[in-house]
């Protein structure tokens, strides 16, 4: 009995130090595994850096680019193209003005009264209209029929609140989001579609004759005075209230930027030289590219599986399309080379894009002292739960190093563009004062990525310099920007002027 006892008590033994030693394993195992995921997060934070010199090298090298954009057709990745805006509005516009904003998947029509000095808008509408999917790959008539229609409808329903000078024709501002080589303040042609749309017969045509043409079948006696970019239209309508705009820059799901430069620094402008002596250009940030941008591997993976392989670099690291791709990207590596989610990859984390900047930024921006924020975010849109508050941080520190670049980043770009007009220093006994109109979703509704934006400006500049430059949110800029500049290129401005 007694040797049957001991014996069972030995073999007891053994499977309890069997087990302590599983346990010890799996500790190892997941300290090894914590240690390895750590050592992924420092790798990508070091590649991510942005010290001020390097910030530095970015402006500079982003000066440079502008300079060659500017002196030749193609000299440069930066396109920065002529917009023909000369005439920014000042203020004394006066009448009624309409615009079209398409720019997606919706285009929004919209008519300002405009009071003249002192008045500024005195009264809006606007509608918003969403385009069928089967216009956005039918014929060009067809999509411009469409566009008429809904903008006649629009005038028809115009009230007494808003008065058309008599013996004038109504006006239009045109703002077109997609790439166009414009020849004149109202036309340009096609370069290509973007953002889902494929209609063959308008590569190559001019936009304006297209929806000119349009209006006409519908018997609307209409004039487009101006065909604009987007942040062309951001920079009309901050300068409009403010005449110390002399920027715009965009960073929404993508970014560019505008300024006004002086026509006579423009070497390849081979026109008349405007009354003005001021032209707008529409610089095309996106595609900047430059050694010293601080490019990781997720960077290069992310833009070598891109619809545009080689292009847009910059706007791949600074805008809201991309930002939160960048973190789903190194989650995945973590979790395929440390198990940082357990011993299984979440399936959702392999699907590109399924993270979106707006879930980034909820979990970034996250104060619940246990984080409760990116738990569910991590739930909803990963299927991830069972996460602890560890790694929670973690999560949160990932979405802090991707979206500092990329704001810091940013921050350069806007200090290439201050270099290059002379902007970025204190003349003595100058009181010179530069607002850089920004707008876009990433700007207006992610607090973290614009505070950080800010603050690296200020350091960039210094406390002297930073004090006369401004960076105001100019909501709707682009539609508001268009009707304004309808106006300030209105074909009846130089009778009012004689």
């Amino acid at each position: 009995m007694g040797k049957v006892a001991v014996g069972v008590a030995v073999v007891c033994g053994v499977a309890v130090a069997a087990a302590a030693a599983v346990v010890v394993h799996r500790k190892m195992k997941k300290s090894g595994r914590w240690v390895k995921a750590m050592e992924i997060v420092k790798e990508f934070e070091e590649k991510c850096g942005t010290p001020i010199w390097k910030l530095r090298q970015v402006a500079d090298a982003m000066t440079v680019e502008m300079h060659a954009g500017l002196a030749s057709e193609g000299g440069s990745k930066l396109k920065m193209l002529i917009s023909y805006v000369d005439n920014l509005p000042t203020g004394n516009e006066k009448g009624l003005f309409y615009a079209l904003d398409l720019g997606g998947t919706n285009f929004r029509v919209l008519r300002v009264q405009l009071g003249g000095k002192g008045s500024g808008i005195v009264n809006q509408q606007f509608k918003e209209v969403s385009i069928p999917p089967s216009l956005m790959t039918g014929t060009s008539d067809a999509l411009f029929d469409y566009i008429a229609v809904e903008l006649a409808k629009f005038v028809a329903q115009e009230g007494t609140d808003f008065q058309l000078t008599p013996g004038r024709q109504r006006e239009l501002g045109f703002t077109f989001s997609f790439p166009v080589m414009q020849t004149s303040i109202s036309s340009g042609s096609l370069l290509r579609w973007t953002k889902g749309f494929s209609i063959d017969d308008t590569v190559g045509q001019d936009v304006v004759a297209e929806l000119t043409k349009a209006m006409e079948r519908q018997g609307l006696d209409m004039r487009v005075s101006a065909l604009v970019n987007d942040t062309v239209g951001t920079l009309a309508g901050g300068r409009y209230t403010n005449s110390d705009v002399a920027a715009a820059v965009i960073l929404g799901t993508g970014s560019n930027a505008a300024y006004v430069e002086r026509a006579h620094a423009i070497p390849k402008w081979h026109g008349l030289l405007p009354k003005s002596e001021e032209m707008v250009i529409n610089m095309e940030w996106g595609n900047f590219r430059s050694s010293h941008l601080p490019l990781t591997e997720y960077d290069h993976a992310l833009d070598a599986e891109s619809l545009n392989p080689g292009e847009q670099i910059y706007e791949k690291i600074i805008s809201g399309m991309y930002l939160g791709e960048i973190v789903r990207r190194v989650l995945l590596r973590m979790a395929e080379e440390a198990a940082f989610f357990g011993d299984i990859v979440p399936p959702k984390l392999k699907v590109p894009f399924v993270l979106r900047t707006p879930v980034m930024s909820a979990m970034h921006q996250d104060t619940s002292p246990d984080l409760k924020v990116v738990a569910n975010k991590l739930k909803d849109t990963l299927e991830i739960s069972n996460t602890s508050v560890k790694m929670r941080k973690v999560i949160v520190e990932l979405c802090n190093i991707v979206a500092t670049r990329g704001a810091r980043l940013s921050a350069a770009g806007i200090l290439g563009i201050l270099k290059k007009t002379g902007r970025d220093t204190v003349k003595v006994g100058e009181k010179q004062r530069t607002v850089i109109a920004m707008d876009g979703g990433l700007y207006e509704h992610y607090a973290e990525f614009r505070k950080c934006l800010e603050n690296t400006l200020s350091e960039l500049l210094g406390e002297e310099v930073s004090e006369s430059i401004v960076v105001e949110h100019s909501n709707d800029g682009s539609g508001i920007g268009a009707a304004l500049l309808a106006a300030s290129h209105s074909q009846y401005v130089e009778m009012e002027e004689s």
